[in-house]
C-alpha cells in the first residue's frame, strides 16, 4: 500500500503523516509512505487544501488531519 501525504512540510503535514503511519502500523499493514511537496503535483491529483491523504493513489482526505483511528478506517 502506498501512502502520500500531500503538502509543503508543515506542522499539519507532520502531523498526518505521523497518524497515518501510527494507524499503518496498528492495523498491521505493509505500507510505503511518500511525501509530496512539489505544489504541481499535488495539483495534478487535484488537491487544493493541505495537508491532503492519498492511498494508492486515491485522494481520502485533504485540508484537515484526522486521527489515527479515523485513518485505520481508510486503509484498512
Amino acid at each position: 500500500m502506498k501512502i502520500q501525504i500531500l503538502g509543503s512540510g508543515c506542522p499539519k503535514c507532520e502531523k498526518l503523516a505521523e497518524n497515518a503511519e501510527m494507524a499503518a502500523r496498528e492495523l498491521g499493514i505493509n505500507y510505503e509512505l511518500e511525501k509530496v511537496t512539489d505544489i504541481n503535483e499535488i495539483m495534478k491529483m487535484g488537491v487544493a487544501l493541505t495537508p491532503a491523504l492519498a492511498i494508492d493513489g486515491e485522494v481520502k482526505v485533504s485540508g484537515r488531519v484526522p486521527e489515527a483511528d479515523e485513518l485505520k478506517g481508510m486503509l484498512a
